[in-house]
């Protein structure tokens, strides 16, 4: 079957989103994606304000937290026809010798929707069907959660999962995250179920107290202390609670170069600092630092697709919670989202939903 999608697309950097009617046919391997919801990330709104430039020329949708149901396929992928799932944010090729090497978010034929290929502020979306993550429904609904609820497992819930399994999280660990917004809080709740104690550093009062219920053990506002203090008052928090000065895990999350100079102040002996969010800001920092601590720094680009059934899982058993965190909007409300999210008056992770959805 062809379906016919409307899909939102951006015609140039920094003006309205038009609607433009496209064919979604599936080729050999590919899916046709009923989309049930799109999460609204930060990264989308880099490619619209901030003249981060898109591998796939203009017009293009945005949009890469997707979920939805299987509707339609090509020749190989019949097998997931009326299934729901979530469609990872970078898919990598599987063919690749990286990708056969174990090393799939650094494939060099991957593909992310809205960047390489259509994205999901749309009605239907057609993707490769390797390496989607099936949605058990029944487990979906005992958990109180719609399908478009977990949209955002494919970006914001999995990238802070990638990232806190690659530093070794773990019972008695130190975890500190920069930045409690959409990918941040999630990064503390994963942290926590992952048995870390947990600061969560921001300049909202209102997420703060919100984590402060949701995993985090202690919560700083950066606003009013400089780097030394919020150090200082990391290491009496570990010290109190009979945790390690070392080897504190550090998550950068807030994707600005304030937030990157917090996490680079926060280096101890052994520690791992692990980039997840994104600013085309630049910053100064002095490298010799992790040389003197010992330390690494990480960055982290998606999460391999075979690892998203476990990050699932962490929501569907109720370890993360991700219902107070998101709050839906009509897809055709797109331009007033991105503005209302770019302003930060929208302070939960706006899923846009298709009218038909």
């Amino acid at each position: 079957m062809s379906l016919e999608a409307y899909r939102w697309l951006m015609t140039a950097v920094n003006t309205p989103m038009q609607r433009v009617a496209f064919r979604a046919e599936p080729g050999p391997g590919e899916v046709v994606v009923d989309i049930a919801g799109c999460g609204v990330c930060h990264t989308d709104l880099g490619y619209l304000y901030d003249g981060v430039r898109t591998n796939h020329p203009l017009p293009l949708a945005l949009g890469h937290e997707i979920s939805g149901r299987v509707v339609d396929s090509g020749a190989g992928a019949e097998g997931w026809r009326g299934k729901a799932a979530i469609v990872p944010a970078v898919l990598p090729c599987g063919e690749c010798d990286l990708c056969q090497r174990g090393l799939g978010t650094i494939c060099r034929r991957q593909k992310m929707p809205g960047n390489d290929i259509q994205g999901g502020f749309a009605s239907h979306i057609v993707v490769p069907g390797r390496g989607l993550c099936e949605v058990d429904e029944a487990r979906l609904a005992s958990a109180g959660l719609a399908l478009a609820d977990v949209s955002i497992v494919a970006d914001a819930l999995t990238t802070p999962y990638q990232a806190v399994r690659r530093a070794g999280v773990k019972l008695g660990s130190v975890a500190v995250v920069v930045g409690a917004g959409g990918v941040g809080g999630y990064c503390v709740q994963i942290a926590n179920a992952f048995g870390a104690k947990v600061v969560a550093i921001d300049v909202d009062d209102d997420k703060l107290v919100a984590l402060s219920r949701h995993g985090a053990a202690l919560t700083i506002n950066s606003r009013a202390q400089d780097a030394k203090a919020i150090k200082a008052a990391v290491a009496d928090f570990a010290k109190k609670n009979g945790l390690r000065a070392t080897e504190w895990c550090i998550f950068e999350c807030s994707g600005t170069a304030a937030g990157q100079l917090t996490a680079y102040s926060l280096l101890v002996h052994g520690a791992t600092l692990s980039v997840v969010g994104f600013t085309m800001d630049k910053v100064e920092v002095r490298l010799s630092n992790l040389m003197a601590f010992d330390a690494r720094a990480i960055g982290n680009w998606g999460c391999p697709p075979e690892s998203y059934p476990e990050a699932l899982d962490l929501v569907l058993d109720g370890r993360v919670q991700i219902k107070p965190f998101v709050e839906a909007h009509p897809l055709d409300d797109i331009n007033r989202v991105f503005a209302a999210v770019h302003h930060r008056e929208i302070k939960k992770r706006a899923v846009l939903v298709p009218a038909h959805a």
